[in-house]
């Protein structure tokens, strides 16, 4: 008697099916992640001065209503990027930021739990060229934070100039950012209760000036302001370090001195943000595609100290600067860092 034939499940029908069309899927969905990733990069760029030209143009518009109800609604909602910002899981979990993180890719290691009844600070490092690392794993859901730190609460800290722009900063409010002013932080570890996580770049706009592929320079040296309010407000202190995050982008040439460092620290000065001038692929804007691994260390316990002197700043940040390099020294070789390469922290 002939055997049946076998059972074919769906499960296993769909991934023969898969299998044959992924040749022609495969193009498409780069093409839709090299998109992800360019709008990104043209939404932190333009997307701000773009509004507040728009909303300059339209007063002289018979459309100029739309100026005047935005700016009153503007004036009502000001203080919002200072308290926990309005975002949307909509826009948290949007699949665009699915392709963006497939496209170098970029994932988020834990090494420590965290205890949902504390706050914490978490100094973010290297800021790189446009910080893909800590918006995508600490703005979205690309990489499932809510999954791998069950209970905390995070918010991506940058700029406060960033909403001042029309347009732009509801857009970015919809996302975990808010505010790094210092209203935002006491809101944050002291009116909102426990569980909250506020993520820090602490190399801010200078940094982004060095980062070049191979090397992990860092300006931190007298960077003591978020050591100040972890005392202060009693929040723990969590290094983080994105490997890779310099590798995305080259540079030109910007050595300390030259012509080119001096021009782009000084427009830095008056500014606020800096000029990087990267470029990788046919297009400036579009990076490399190598794998950014954001890794999570282990928290500092810090007591609460209202008014903490010299030496406790020095102290804690000594502290802070040692739990980095270790966890950078203890992962490095992971993500194709010779054993040798040490921090540069200036």
């Amino acid at each position: 008697m002939d055997n049946p034939p076998p059972v074919v499940t769906f499960s296993e029908l769909f991934k023969k099916i898969y299998a044959w069309a992924q040749p022609l899927i495969d193009p498409w969905k780069r093409l839709l992640e090299a998109f992800a990733c360019l709008k990104f990069v043209f939404t932190f760029v333009f997307m701000g001065h773009c509004g507040l030209v728009l909303s300059i143009y339209l007063l002289f518009t018979r459309f100029y209503w739309i100026s005047l109800v935005y700016y009153i609604w503007l004036y009502y909602d000001w203080d919002t990027s200072c308290r926990g910002g309005r975002r949307v899981n909509a826009v948290l979990t949007w699949k665009l930021w699915e392709f963006g993180r497939d496209y170098f890719p970029i994932s988020l290691v834990k090494t420590a739990e965290l205890d949902p009844s504390r706050n914490y600070i978490v100094g973010h490092h290297p800021h790189g060229v446009f910080c893909f690392g800590a918006f995508f794993n600490y703005a979205t859901e690309s990489t499932r934070f809510s999954d791998v730190f069950p209970g905390i609460n995070r918010y991506l800290m940058t700029l406060h100039q960033m909403f001042k722009m029309p347009f732009f900063r509801d857009y970015f409010m919809c996302t975990a950012a808010v505010s790094v002013h210092v209203d935002s932080l006491k809101w944050l570890l002291t009116d909102n209760g426990t569980g909250n996580m506020g993520i820090i770049v602490p190399g801010g706009a200078v940094e982004a000036l060095d980062a070049h592929p191979g090397t992990h320079r860092l300006n931190l040296k007298n960077k003591k302001g978020f050591i100040k309010k972890a005392l202060q407000f009693g929040a723990d202190l969590v290094p983080s370090y994105s490997f890779g995050e310099v590798d995305i982008f080259d540079q030109l040439s910007n050595p300390e001195g030259s012509q080119t460092k001096s021009l782009q620290q000084w427009l830095t000065k008056i500014c606020g943000f800096s000029l990087p001038l990267p470029y990788a692929r046919w297009c400036p804007f579009l990076p490399y595609r190598r794998p950014i691994t954001t890794v999570v260390g282990k928290p500092i316990a810090v007591t609460k100290n209202p008014s903490p002197t010299q030496e406790d700043l020095d102290n804690l940040h000594c502290v802070y600067v040692k739990a980095l390099k270790d966890l950078f020294n203890a992962h490095k070789v992971n993500y194709g860092i010779d054993k040798d390469t040490a921090l540069d922290i200036y």
